[in-house]
């Protein structure tokens, strides 16, 4: 196919104002990422746009494998509260109230 332009699984971006930490959720728009690498402001990197990754997630709620979750960018949690927060991700495995991470993955979103 000569109009492919590249799989998609992850793409390159410009770190917004204060930079980026490899392994921390990144919303841009409408695009839920991780970064592959730390980089600081104005640098560019890779951030994976899918897979199942160990992030940062809402104490207040246990998941249960299958559970759709939403990126609260104000947080910095994935959460199940869809209120005010972005559809990104559904819970790979069972999550404990008391737990600060889930294991997310990834999926597209609109």
């Amino acid at each position: 196919m000569r109009n492919h332009f590249q799989p998609g699984n992850a793409l390159d971006f410009v770190a917004p104002a204060g930079g980026v930490v490899s392994g921390k959720t990144v919303k841009k728009g409408g695009l839920i990422h991780v970064p592959s690498t730390t980089a600081a402001e104005g640098v560019a990197y890779s951030g994976d746009l899918e897979g199942v990754f160990i992030l940062d997630a809402a104490t207040s709620q246990a998941w249960t494998q299958g559970d759709v979750l939403y990126w609260d960018d104000t947080g910095k949690v994935w959460t199940k509260t869809t209120t005010s927060n972005t559809k990104g991700g559904i819970a790979a495995y069972d999550k404990l109230a008391a737990d600060a991470v889930g294991k997310v993955r990834l999926i597209p979103t609109i």
